[in-house]
């Protein structure tokens, strides 16, 4: 085991490293130019092709879920404290009754749908 020494000793004698390997280390370079290639390239896989997915009837009874295809957008906001511990137990008593939607987000979603869009905001 190498002898132990202060950080100031450690400091005063710093050794010469290859400025080469130093900029490959420290901006991530993975090709140096000073080492020889090993191994050829491996080919990428081919995406699977994508089975489409089937279809509900329209007569089948459904749920009212979030749209699949938009993204979600962070939001942060503040409520009565009233209103979010009552908002946190409707969360946690759906969730523990399998019924749906029980998140937070997800129940947030279908309560502000309808208004937004009975004030004309969201088509």
């Amino acid at each position: 085991m190498p002898k132990r020494r202060s950080l100031a000793d450690g400091l005063k004698s710093t050794p010469t490293a290859n400025p080469e390997k130093e900029a490959n280390f420290v901006f991530g370079d993975t090709n140096p130019k000073s080492a020889p290639a090993k191994k050829a390239p491996k080919p990428k896989p081919q995406p699977a092709e994508q089975k489409p997915t089937p279809q509900t009837p329209p007569d089948a009874p459904s749920e009212q879920q979030p749209e699949q295809s938009l993204g979600r957008s962070p939001l942060t906001t503040r409520l009565r404290s009233d209103i979010g511990t009552a908002l946190k137990r409707a969360s946690l008593e759906r969730q523990l009754a399998g019924q749906s939607p029980h998140t937070v987000q997800d129940i947030l979603e279908v309560v502000l749908e309808p208004w937004l869009k009975s004030h004309g905001y969201l088509k």
